[in-house]
């Protein structure tokens, strides 16, 4: 597999010391930069392979990686596992996809309390799709959903993606079909106006008890005086088209190595999607400090989950949404972890890469290093998350 020519590891690396002392990142944050800057390097420990084949016996070195989930380097495997395991487990109808979006002037409370702000917008989305549910179909429907909080230029854009099936459980507790055949869920106008309301009235609760409202009401205001954006995707098809779409989105990083174009001293050179131009691919350069700073802003609060499960989705209705389920291959359900990598990537790490018959067995291993003062760190704390 071919490695990218630069990697965000380099970016932490050349300019983490100047962004550490001029933004004053919290200790968490600095964990993350750490676990991302060591990352498959000696210092998280590693082994030494040898092929099992005497006519080869090829040898080579493999650093452990950091498993953190901001590391653009560990999620590959995940994200192809994780949409696998969506599939033996989607419902065989259609689905509509949605994007509930906020104004940018939400992003100044938004920085106030992460945390706070991003389980606000998960409980109004949700809120708004289970009244509308009942409103017009007098059902209890299910949503996945999964927070993004970025635009491609790395600006704080926190935004909810969901994906609804076509089907929800009426008040006599059977499964009856929504959506018009696929064509229309709900009015959107509608679903922002709502939105906009249950996810104001949260955050002003927020400001309240924190004795900070008054700090904030004229952007309160503004964003009630504003019309507000909801989209709605017709049907997207059957569950595996569906579940192949929402991958692209539930194991995504801020930016990924692919995406950085060079690292000088005059910063950090990207490309981005401009949507504002229909889409067109851009460079753009922002000072080393600028670029953390900005990747910063999406770390997401420590254990706190990106992707949920709602309504019929959930466990409460495992049994009844049952009939509707895809049946999973009983040979994949055997499989281990590596072998199910194997068939998902089409790589095998354990096959010698020069002979490619023999496989690679280890045969050393080597600890993680734990002074920190053999080791370049931001800082002494170093978890992962």
């Amino acid at each position: 597999m071919n490695r990218p020519e630069f990697e965000l590891a380099t970016v932490i690396k050349r300019y983490g010391a100047a962004f550490v002392a001029q933004c004053k990142p919290n200790a968490y944050q600095l964990s993350v930069l750490n676990a991302l800057l060591l990352c498959r390097t000696a210092t998280l420990g590693g082994h030494r392979d040898q092929c099992d084949n005497e006519d080869c016996a090829h040898e080579h070195f493999s650093y452990n990686s950091c498993g953190n989930r901001h590391c653009p380097k560990c999620q590959v495997a995940n994200q192809l596992i994780w949409a696998e395991d969506r599939m033996r487990n989607a419902l065989n109808a259609k689905h509509f996809h949605l994007v509930f979006t906020v104004p940018e002037e939400m992003n100044a409370i938004c920085l106030l309390g992460s945390k706070a702000f991003y389980s606000a917008q998960f409980a109004a989305v949700w809120e708004t799709l289970h009244s509308f549910g009942y409103a017009h179909y007098g059902a209890e429907t299910g949503a996945i959903c999964v927070l993004h909080t970025w635009g491609q230029n790395l600006s704080l854009h926190p935004h909810v993606h969901c994906i609804v099936p076509a089907v929800g459980i009426n008040l006599r507790n059977k499964l009856i079909d929504i959506g018009n055949d696929g064509k229309f869920l709900y009015p959107v106008r509608q679903l922002s106006t709502v939105f906009r309301a249950k996810l104001l009235t949260k955050l002003k609760l927020q400001l309240k008890k924190s004795e900070q409202l008054a700090n904030y009401q004229n952007v309160i205001d503004q964003c009630f005086a504003k019309p507000w954006v909801v989209y709605c995707e017709p049907s997207l098809g059957d569950a595996k088209q569906v579940v192949a779409y929402l991958a692209k989105y539930t194991h995504r990083v801020a930016i990924s190595n692919t995406r950085i174009i060079s690292i000088d001293e005059k910063g950090v050179s990207f490309s981005y999607k401009d949507y504002a131009d229909q889409g067109n691919q851009k460079i753009m350069t922002l000072s080393g400090v600028e670029f953390l700073r900005r990747f910063c802003m999406h770390i997401l609060p420590k254990r706190f989950v990106k992707i949920r499960y709602y309504g019929i989705l959930g466990s409460r209705y495992k049994q009844v949404v049952q009939p509707l389920k895809t049946k999973p291959d009983i040979l994949q359900l055997t499989e281990t972890r590596q072998q199910r990598i194997v068939r998902l990537t089409g790589f095998d790490s354990c096959k010698c890469p020069k002979c490619k018959t023999g496989t690679m067995q280890v045969v050393e291993t080597f600890p993680r290093i734990r002074s920190p003062s053999n080791v370049y760190y931001l800082t002494d704390v170093n978890v992962k998350q």
